[in-house]
């Protein structure tokens, strides 16, 4: 399978015959090398409800036709805007798609936006953990360290570990790495960093402070990489 970063916490996942694609902050970030008409996925995964990774969901659904992965709190959002087309979960559960599996992790952030003027919230946060070709590909959403970490890479041997390294919204270069080290994933990409002043960090300094067989690996916007 072929993933590739788009900036933020934008992941695209394409399969040999389906296309995934987890929080597509697209429009409205200069940082994105996509475009929201040429986008039609198959799935649009989304850890949360903060307008970075809601992003142009709702557009992309309606015009492709995507199924939304997400939390039932954000399905009732969802379906506000029209679309029916959700396969909701919840923290801890797992389920069968076409593609492989999904399975819904703890991430320890907000998950709220604004609607006519009045903050709406929905509920936790999660990550994921895709299951697809037989690896195991974990996105951590917008979250802190935490300790059950070593669980999600326990329970289910990662090949690979998207982790936010931004700080002061997430977690840092420093707890990330501890992160890595929890999660003893084979490979890890940096993510939710640079996008604006406030997360800018230096993704190369991250990847080489990880420890040994940990492989870190920068992705440029819009690169790719094959497992």
């Amino acid at each position: 399978m072929k993933l590739s970063f788009h900036g933020q916490s934008c992941i695209k996942i394409q399969t040999g015959e389906k296309t995934i694609l987890v929080d597509p902050f697209i429009s409205g970030n200069e940082k994105c090398d996509l475009s929201v008409e040429s986008e039609t996925p198959d799935y649009i995964a989304v850890t949360h409800g903060h307008d970075d990774h809601v992003g142009d969901t709702v557009q992309i659904a309606k015009e492709s036709g995507a199924q939304i992965i997400c939390n039932a709190d954000l399905e009732d959002f969802f379906r506000l805007q029209g679309i029916s087309n959700i396969a909701s979960m919840h923290i801890g559960g797992k389920r069968p798609f076409d593609f492989g599996s999904v399975k819904l992790t703890p991430a320890f952030h907000g998950s709220s936006t604004v609607v006519n003027g009045q903050v709406v919230s929905f509920g936790m946060p999660n990550g994921f953990v895709f299951t697809i070709e037989g690896k195991n590909i974990y996105h951590a959403g917008d979250t802190g360290l935490f300790s059950d970490m070593k669980l999600i890479g326990e329970l289910q041997p990662l090949e690979l570990a998207f982790l936010p390294i931004g700080d002061n919204f997430t977690m840092g270069p420093e707890d990330a790495k501890i992160a890595a080290d929890f999660l003893k994933a084979k490979k890890v990409v940096p993510m939710h960093y640079n996008t604006f002043p406030l997360i800018a960090q230096d993704p190369e300094k991250f990847v080489s402070s990880l420890s040994a067989g940990i492989e870190g690996i920068k992705l440029e916007i819009g690169e790719s990489l094959e497992v």
